[in-house]
């Protein structure tokens, strides 16, 4: 049951015929796993907290930097040498009081990854390096967590979500890179830059899909790789099929039966 200070707040996406009251109340009643403050984390965060999710946990073990700013849009000037995740935790309680946000200063690894992603009902991944994202991947699919991926670099993006704990027809990050699954990993901004707004467009769009994923009836990107070219402003649409013979989620489905 929505409180009537809820009606007021989130009138606006309340009214929309696809959330409603009862979207409304899934949101509030649901929880998020963040991984990585950065550019893609910062509008990721501020657009999660501001359309009312319940619970956001937020993972990374980096400080803010100077050379952060102009793209990491949930710091400030006077959050620099401060720990990302309390800058970011500050700044989305000052966005929303009734927000429950849990921070995690720390890199995950496979072994902090299997024991925080089952606490939260999703995760959202905006990672730069491949350890992390492979170590988050695999806790999703050993924990049965949707994970909404995604990444930036130049003026270039990527989005997916993998829900290949569901069995077939979804795949997982083995079935899209099976060769070597560190290959989908765009360099870090600072080897190869980034644009700003180029990273708030991606991070939007990984909103968008966690939202759709927790308040359900929604078409999933499962199965799809959406890639950003913000120089053309063109958007394409990759499909990816599961592979029988996958390694990763091929054996899990055979451990599972």
């Amino acid at each position: 049951m929505l409180q009537e200070a809820h009606i007021r707040r989130f009138a606006r996406q309340i009214v929309l015929p696809e959330i409603g009251g009862a979207g409304q109340a899934k949101l509030l009643r649901s929880s998020v796993l963040v991984v990585g403050a950065g550019g893609l984390g910062s509008p990721l965060l501020l657009h999660l907290a501001a359309a009312g999710i319940g619970r956001i946990g937020i993972v990374d073990d980096d400080v803010v930097d100077e050379t952060n700013l102009h793209r990491q849009v949930i710091y400030g000037e006077a959050d620099v040498g401060r720990p990302k995740v309390e800058a970011a935790a500050e700044r989305l309680r000052s966005i929303r009081s009734d927000l429950a946000v849990e921070t995690f200063r720390l890199r995950l690894d496979a072994d902090s990854a299997r024991h925080l992603v089952p606490r939260f009902d999703i995760v959202a991944d905006g990672s730069d390096n491949p350890e992390t994202r492979l170590a988050v991947h695999a806790a999703c699919l050993g924990a049965g967590r949707v994970l909404v991926s995604a990444a930036v670099q130049g003026m270039d993006g990527q989005l997916t979500t993998f829900r290949a704990h569901e069995g077939p027809p979804h795949p997982c990050l083995r079935c899209l890179h099976p060769d070597d699954p560190a290959a989908g990993v765009l360099p870090t901004c600072a080897q190869g830059g980034v644009l700003g707004p180029a990273a708030a467009v991606v991070g939007a769009l990984q909103a968008v899909e966690v939202v759709k994923e927790l308040v359900g009836g929604f078409p999933s990107l499962s199965g799809t790789l959406v890639v950003y070219d913000a120089r053309s402003c063109e958007f394409a649409k990759i499909r990816i099929r599961r592979r029988p013979d996958c390694p990763l989620c091929g054996c899990f489905a055979a451990a599972a039966e």
